[in-house]
């Protein structure tokens, strides 16, 4: 399917007035980067790269899109043209997937004509904003439930095309499941559920439903004990599945208490074995307030998908760099207030000492001194042509791995859920 209308339309008319004015085919760098993270966060996480490459290969306008642009009389005649026959034959870098990064990282560098690196850019946004957004409130959670794992159940809580995104930033991040069985299907992602409280419901008893779901899926499923009173809800659990049941779960209340009143009374009825899970509305405030509890794992739904208070990035897509008439780089800016921008093309560095990370500085142009540390940006696309490594199942698993690792560079003080500034500084040399 076409990701090419999945932009704005201002997009089309730069490039029209562009073919125009013969500046279309200048080479150009653009970047995407947050001027600052949300308000109290540390760091960020970047997800949505494996999308995105997904999305450019995609990016075609065929008959369908052609004419309705034609119909709308969107650009003219020529631009037209142009469009019909556009392929992204630039380069693009990145920070891996998974990465940690802070205000002014460059994480994503589109280098091309301006009419093919600008096409890109609410496509590239919309997907980094969001699925950005989405890991960063997740690394979050997974540092707050110190190990212990969390589902990501949030899909009908946002829209259906965002909930598979969703599921991916989540799991990138290092949740361990999601509800959502296209996440499932697409990324690689190990699905969970069982039943919710319109299965009890259903049923003419809480037994009744009990015994219907360990007839279907077995003694060790989970199942919703809160839907009636959560005592006597544990007591027949055990009783339907027996002391070998392998989890229940909560879903209201006050989950510190009920949670420890829960487990005294499986132990008793011998159940010893089996697992308490909470969701009710969890967030990365509510896991730390749960360490003390006996909670054996979290289902997020609600708070992961909505980047918990902050549902986009706030990244922003700029030309920084673009050839002169002699094949020079030549380093532009805006100097807007507070929108302010640092001209030319970078590479970033990540500064360790003894493998903590000190400082995230950025080298400027091609003559800067070089710096000691772990290089940021990746190849991700090179003349129009996708590293398959960032792609697919495995790319996603790739990135899991890589953002375990990012973020066990940083300093201890990254991973306070108190509000603090970003927790390595941003350093710009050259």
């Amino acid at each position: 399917m076409s990701t090419a209308l999945l932009t704005d339309r201002y997009e089309l008319t730069m490039i029209d007035a562009a073919i125009g004015s013969a500046m279309h085919e200048r080479e150009c760098a653009f970047e995407v980067f947050a001027r600052r993270l949300p308000e109290g966060r540390r760091y960020g996480v970047v997800a949505g790269t494996g999308r995105l490459l997904d999305a450019v290969e995609s990016f075609r306008f065929g008959d369908p899109e052609l004419e309705w642009l034609r119909a709308q009389s969107v650009v003219r005649p020529d631009t037209l043209d142009w469009l019909a026959d556009f392929r992204f034959s630039g380069s693009i870098h990145g920070y891996r997937e998974g990465e940690a990064y802070f205000p002014g990282s460059p994480i994503l560098v589109v280098e091309g004509t301006f009419a093919e690196a600008v096409i890109l850019e609410t496509l590239a946004l919309s997907v980094l904003n969001y699925d950005s957004a989405v890991a960063s409130a997740a690394a979050r959670m997974v540092s707050a439930a110190e190990g212990r794992p969390l589902a990501e159940m949030g899909s009908r809580r946002t829209g259906e095309r965002s909930a598979v995104a969703a599921a991916r930033a989540a799991f990138i991040a290092g949740f361990g499941a999601t509800s959502n069985l296209e996440a499932g299907r697409n990324w690689g992602i190990p699905t969970m559920g069982t039943a919710a409280h319109s299965f009890t419901l259903l049923h003419d008893s809480e037994e009744e439903a009990f015994q219907a779901q360990v007839d279907a899926l077995g003694a060790g499923t989970t199942l919703l004990v809160d839907t009636f009173d959560i005592e006597h809800g544990v007591e027949l659990a055990v009783k339907v599945a027996g002391p070998g049941l392998g989890a229940v779960r909560i879903d209201s209340g006050d989950l510190p208490v009920q949670v420890a009143a829960v487990r005294a009374q499986l132990d008793a009825l011998g159940a010893t074995n089996t697992r308490i899970t909470v969701t009710n509305d969890l967030d990365e405030f509510t896991i730390a307030a749960l360490r003390a509890a006996p909670v054996d794992s979290y289902g997020v739904g609600t708070s992961v998908v909505t980047g918990s208070g902050h549902p986009a990035s706030g990244f922003v897509y700029k030309l920084v760099a673009h050839r002169d008439d002699a094949g020079q780089w030549i380093p532009v800016a805006k100097k807007s207030a507070a929108k302010a921008t640092v001209g030319g093309r970078k590479s970033p560095v990540r500064t360790l000492v003894d493998g903590t990370a000190v400082a995230e500085t950025i080298r400027i142009g091609d003559d800067a001194e070089p710096t000691t540390g772990r290089e940021l940006l990746v190849p991700l696309l090179r003349e129009g042509v996708i590293d398959e490594q960032y792609r697919g199942a495995d790319g996603t698993l790739r990135a899991r791995e890589h953002c375990a690792e990012s973020l066990a560079e940083l300093p201890a003080d990254a991973l306070r859920l108190g509000r603090g500034e970003p927790a390595i500084p941003t350093v710009y040399v050259g």
